[in-house]
């Protein structure tokens, strides 16, 4: 019986693999044929925490969760990614020294750290990081990438993270890059409403990384501000900064003589 289903899995495996390189691809034939093998996986000894597995069904069970976390991407389906490459990770780690490394390996683990960077999960992001080689955080060019674009976010160098959409290591990290934009020029845009009244459409572009007058509207659509006929945005009153009360220098001046004479009682 495991035999039989080993067999009939390897069979579906290369169909899936054939499936998967051509071009164009045909993601919904791929999705069906995934669904197919998540079920005929479970008839094998895949698991690498079962002792009895072979070699040959753990490479089988790698290469279909790569390709899973692939046409995930492709399919734009964010919860189908994080469940397919929890599953992954187990490969790369548990069996790093009894299988022979993947092609894919460090694409889609440097993937899963822009994931985890564009959901703003830093703390899962430096976990899963130090999971990593030292080496291979210093060199690998799909590690080094995330891990640059983390440095920008921390500094605020959110030009650098503009720049670095034409410069990604896999066309695949497009997608988690896009997002990550996203929630970098709402970042811009609520500084941009705490910092002024007005801004000019062609300086909102400017600042919002954005190519095209068409795109610079659709965004400010979304963040609600009023554009008007002179080529300004005015920002709403819900985003009217707010009068900062007087310091109380008196009151602040009796704080330090308190804490003078304290200090002089300790001396």
């Amino acid at each position: 019986m495991a035999a039989a289903a080993l067999k009939d899995v390897a069979a579906k495996t290369q169909v899936l693999k054939q499936e998967w390189t051509k071009t164009p691809c045909n993601l919904q034939k791929c999705g069906e044929l995934l669904n197919q093998l998540k079920i005929g996986l479970t008839q094998i000894s895949f698991l690498p925490t079962n002792d009895t597995a072979s070699d040959k069904e753990l490479l089988i069970a790698r290469d279909i969760l790569e390709i899973g976390v692939q046409w995930s991407i492709a399919s734009q389906d964010i919860p189908s990614f994080e469940r397919y490459m929890a599953q992954l990770k187990c490969y790369y780690f548990d069996y790093e020294s009894s299988l022979p490394e993947s092609a894919y390996k460090y694409q889609l683990l440097g993937l899963n750290l822009l994931f985890l960077l564009s959901q703003n999960r830093v703390a899962e992001f430096h976990t899963e990081l130090e999971l990593l080689p030292a080496d291979c955080i210093q060199s690998n060019i799909y590690i080094r990438h995330p891990l640059s674009l983390e440095q920008y976010l921390m500094e605020g160098s959110y030009n650098k993270i503009f720049l670095a959409k034409g410069n990604v290591p896999a066309a695949s990290y497009n997608f988690f890059i896009d997002i990550l934009l996203n929630t970098v020029r709402n970042e811009i845009g609520a500084c941009m409403e705490s910092a002024f009244d007005k801004i000019s459409v062609k300086e909102a572009a400017r600042m919002l990384n954005l190519s095209s007058e068409k795109e610079t509207i659709q965004f400010c659509t979304t963040r609600k501000w009023s554009q008007s006929k002179d080529g300004y945005f005015y920002f709403g009153t819900t985003n009217e900064k707010k009068i900062e009360e007087p310091i109380p220098s008196a009151d602040l001046v009796t704080l330090a003589i308190d804490y003078a004479r304290e200090l002089e009682m300790i001396v």
